[in-house]
C-alpha cells in the first residue's frame, strides 16, 4: 500500500472555498487507490474544516521551523509528498529531500499567487499588467518551489502557457488539473426559469478578488436594480467581516447572507450567477458551481479565463461595468437565452471537468514520472540546482528559527 503525504497550508474546507474541495477531490482521488492518505498541517483547527476521519484519512498536526518533522516524515516515510501551495513546499520541501529523498514530490499550486498578486497590484494602480509585475519575488519564490517539485499541479490552461511561456518551465514538470467534478451527482434537472428569481454571487470574504466582488456590485447593482426594481442581490460566502455585513442594505436589495450551509442549494434558487473579477487566478469555483446547478452567469472575461476554449460561455462575458449590468439584466428577462446557457454549461462540464477522466490522468502522470524517476530528475538540471545547499536559504532561516526557539525555550 502506497504511504501519501499531503502537507495541507489550511485545513480543507469544501464548503467555504473552491480551493478546499478542490484539495478534498484530490485526496478522496488517492483514497479510491487504496493508499493510505495522511493530511498533516502547521495551521490551526477551523470552524468549517471537514472532518478527515470520515473520509478514511488520517490527520496531523505539525509545526513550523521545528526538528520534530524530521522524526515525524521519517517514520511515516512517504511514497508520496504533495504540497499544499508553494509555502508549504518551501517550509518543508527540504526536509522531505533530506529524510525521503526517493519520495515523488508534487506541487499544487491551487492558482498561481503570483499572478494573483501581480495583477492585485496592477489593479490598485489602475493600470494594465506588466512584465515587471509577473518578474516580482513573490515569482521567483513560487516558480522556484515548482522547479524543485517532480510535478505541479495547474489548474488553468492559462497558467500553463504562462509557466512555460513566461517563466520557462519544463512542460514535463507541469500536469493541468482542473477541478474535477463528479459528473454521475450532477443533477440532470433543477429548477426552471419561472421557479428561480433573484441574483447571486459567493465566495469566501478572505479571498480578496472576492471582496472585490463585493465592492464592485455595489457599484453595478444600482444599474440593474433601476431597470429590475423587485430583485435583490444575495452575496453568500464565509468568514464575512464587520465591514462586509455593514453593506447589507434590503431596501435596495443588496443582502449579505454570509455563511450558506450548501452553496449547491443557494446557487439552484437563484436565476443568475453575477462574478465581475477584476483580478485573481485559476479558475473560479463559483462559476463552477453554477453550472452543475444550471445557472446561467455573468462574469469577466478574467473570470472566465481558463475554463474554456471553444465551447460556448454558459452566459455573458463582459468587463465594462454599464454593459456588463446590461447583460445581467437582459439575461434575467430572456428565457430562451437563458436556456441556452443552461446547455452549454452542462456541455462544458463534460467536455472539461470531468473527475473520471482527470483522475485517470492524473494517476497516469504520477506512475509514468515514478517509474523514470531518476531521469525525470537528471532532466530538471535547474530544479536540482535549486536544491543544492548553497541556494537552499530557506532550509538555514528554518535552522535558524528552530535554534534560536529551542533557545528561547
Amino acid at each position: 500500500m502506497k504511504r501519501i503525504l499531503v502537507i495541507g497550508y489550511v485545513w480543507p474546507e469544501p464548503n467555504s472555498s473552491a480551493a478546499g474541495s478542490h484539495m478534498m477531490s484530490i485526496l478522496r482521488l488517492f483514497k479510491q487507490q487504496n493508499w493510505q492518505v495522511e493530511f498533516a498541517t502547521p495551521a490551526q483547527p477551523t470552524e468549517h474544516m471537514i472532518d478527515l476521519a470520515s473520509e478514511g484519512i488520517t490527520s496531523q498536526s505539525i509545526a513550523l521551523n521545528c526538528d520534530s518533522f524530521d522524526d515525524y516524515v521519517s517514520q511515516y516515510m512517504p511514497d508520496m509528498v504533495l504540497f499544499d501551495r508553494f509555502m508549504m513546499e518551501e517550509q518543508f520541501g527540504w526536509r522531505v529531500e533530506k529524510h525521503c529523498p526517493q519520495a515523488l514530490k508534487i506541487l499544487d499550486t491551487e492558482d498561481l499567487q503570483c499572478l494573483r498578486n501581480a495583477r492585485h497590484q496592477a489593479h490598485k494602480a489602475g493600470r494594465e499588467l506588466t512584465q515587471t509585475d509577473l518578474a516580482s519575488d513573490l515569482a521567483k519564490r513560487e516558480v522556484a518551489a515548482i522547479l524543485r517539485c517532480d510535478i505541479s499541479l495547474i489548474i488553468s490552461t492559462f497558467e500553463m502557457q504562462l509557466l512555460t511561456d513566461t517563466y520557462q518551465v519544463d512542460p514535463q514538470l507541469l500536469h493541468h488539473l482542473p477541478f474535477m467534478v463528479n459528473l454521475a451527482e450532477c443533477p440532470s434537472e433543477t429548477l426552471g426559469f419561472a421557479e428561480r428569481q433573484h441574483f447571486i454571487t459567493i465566495g469566501n470574504f478572505r479571498h480578496a478578488p472576492n471582496w472585490d466582488v463585493v465592492l464592485y456590485l455595489q457599484q453595478i447593482w444600482p444599474l440593474i436594480r433601476k431597470q429590475l426594481p423587485k430583485a435583490e442581490l444575495h452575496i453568500y460566502g464565509s468568514y464575512p467581516p464587520p465591514k462586509a455585513m455593514a453593506l447589507n442594505n434590503p431596501k435596495i436589495g443588496f443582502i449579505i447572507k454570509g455563511w450558506a450551509e450548501s452553496a449547491f442549494e443557494v446557487m439552484e434558487q437563484a436565476r443568475i450567477c453575477l462574478a465581475p473579477i477584476r483580478f485573481g487566478a485559476g479558475i473560479k469555483g463559483k462559476l463552477l458551481d453554477a453550472m452543475i446547478m444550471q445557472t446561467p452567469n455573468v462574469t469577466t472575461s478574467l473570470g472566465s479565463e481558463g475554463m474554456h476554449s471553444q465551447e460556448p460561455w454558459p452566459g455573458i462575458i463582459s468587463d465594462e461595468m454599464v454593459a456588463f449590468a446590461q447583460a445581467a439584466v437582459d439575461l434575467y428577462n430572456n428565457e430562451q437565452q437563458w436556456c441556452a446557457a443552461q446547455q452549454h454549461g452542462s456541455a462544458l462540464l463534460n467536455a472539461r471537468y470531468d473527475s473520471v477522466q482527470l483522475g485517470q490522468q492524473l494517476l497516469a502522470k504520477i506512475v509514468e514520472t515514478q517509474q523514470q524517476l531518476a531521469q525525470h530528475r537528471l532532466n530538471n538540471f535547474t530544479g536540482a540546482m535549486l536544491k543544492h545547499h548553497s541556494l537552499a536559504s530557506t532550509k538555514y532561516m528554518s535552522q535558524w528559527i528552530a535554534a534560536k526557539n529551542a533557545k528561547d525555550a
